[in-house]
């Protein structure tokens, strides 16, 4: 199976637009492989403000987009990386979560990282199964 770019509608005409060397999600030998995804607004394309918990949501939401764009879903998720700016959050973010994989959650590493060029505090990137 050949590689293949699927269309995020909203995202992938962001990133074309703001000239970011980048797929939201690319398939390939029965994978699928989204890109980490900062809490932006799926709709607008605009940075969510707030706590972390709506920051964790936003960040999910994306994934779960993408996910649908390339013709998988949540459930078929295997691994998931996510990048914060602080340890601390750990807790919180996995009560919201555990409310997105409820049964049977994947494989997952949570890595602190130092910044990023826009002011959010997390990104979460996974691999799932192509249903």
């Amino acid at each position: 199976m050949p590689k293949e770019i699927p269309e995020v509608p909203g995202l992938s005409e962001g990133l074309r637009k703001n000239n970011v060397p980048l797929s939201p999600v690319v398939k390939a030998n029965g994978f699928v492989f989204v890109s980490g995804q900062p809490p932006f607004d799926i709709k607008t394309g605009d940075l969510v403000k707030g706590d972390l918990e709506t920051q964790t949501r936003a960040c999910l939401e994306a994934v779960k987009y993408c996910l649908e764009c390339a013709g998988s879903s949540m459930e078929q998720v295997v691994k998931v990386t996510v990048f914060s700016v602080n340890a601390a959050h750990f807790k919180r973010f996995n009560e919201v979560y555990k409310t997105y994989f409820p049964k049977d959650p994947p494989a997952r590493s949570f890595v602190t990282v130092a910044s990023w060029p826009l002011d959010f505090d997390i990104e979460i990137e996974c691999i799932a199964l192509a249903d």
